[in-house]
């Protein structure tokens, strides 16, 4: 029996109107992700991938199709998920445990639960004993994990996460990533991820959906058989890992030489 997808995307098409023009950024985009799933989302900048995670969310609907959650349409702002993009956006002038009360305290809850439910997210995100410290005294990688402990503090079904971790350097963007497969695995979330980066697609994902072009368009969905739970140190040596990353480069590989040519580049300049 067909299992019925918590998401999807059904002949989806989004425009702007952009100086009196109308910009197409997604089109003809059909896609399920069943409940659970980490999905990540690749291709050049400004294909739609944003847009997907936008519609998901409710900030604005589709101009064609269908956006489905959990078999309701999307019709207005969708409180089931939460969003994090590369920007941490902390309150400077609350703490760490004030930064990660702010969900809480929005669904009024008493202070004693709060402060118990604060005490287990930075557990969780290994920042016990930072709670009172404030943003401008901790570093990158700790900010992160201060704003994933604050999108998990409102308990959603869904992170929708867009290039989180891009500003971060190699080595702490590898220990997040570790972080993040481990607690969704463990919580049972729905991700769906954007990445420009095809090894984190390839190492995050259950499957990772390829866009190709402007407008937006589903190219390839590659499926990433590689076995949970992840060791991502050492999935970078798994054969089959190098794999799918070069099938991954293979596929993007027309586009990241379209974006490189000038004449390409004196027609995007055109258009505009």
């Amino acid at each position: 029996m067909r299992q019925e997808p918590f998401i999807s995307f059904a002949d989806v098409q989004k425009s702007f109107k952009v100086d009196g023009r109308q910009f197409v950024a997604v089109r003809n985009v059909s896609l399920e992700i069943q409940r659970g799933e980490i999905i990540t989302l690749v291709g050049p900048s400004g294909c739609g991938k944003s847009t997907l995670l936008n519609m998901t969310a409710g900030l604005f609907g589709p101009t064609e199709g269908r956006v489905h959650y959990d078999g309701a349409e999307v019709k207005g702002v969708n409180t089931r998920v939460g969003y994090m993009t590369q920007a941490d956006h902390l309150l400077p002038w609350r703490t760490v445990a004030g930064n990660i009360a702010v969900p809480l305290q929005i669904r009024r809850l008493g202070k004693r639960e709060i402060d118990v439910r604060v005490e287990e997210l930075l557990a969780l995100v290994g920042l016990t004993g930072f709670g009172a410290s404030y943003p401008n005294q901790l570093s990158g990688g700790m900010r992160k994990r201060a704003a994933m402990a604050r999108l998990l503090a409102s308990d959603p079904e869904t992170l929708l996460m867009d290039e989180p971790f891009g500003a971060l350097d190699a080595q702490m963007r590898l220990t997040l990533q570790t972080e993040l497969l481990r607690l969704c695995k463990k919580l049972k979330k729905t991700v769906l991820f954007v990445t420009h980066d095809v090894d984190e697609a390839i190492a995050l994902a259950d499957r990772c959906v390829v866009f190709a072009g402007r407008p937006g368009t589903i190219d390839h969905i590659l499926e990433v058989s590689l076995a949970q739970p992840r060791n991502l140190v050492q999935l970078r040596s798994d054969p089959h890992y190098v794999e799918l990353c070069a099938a991954l480069w293979q596929r993007l590989a027309p586009d990241i030489a379209g974006a490189a040519d000038p004449s390409s580049l004196a027609h995007s300049l055109e258009a505009l």
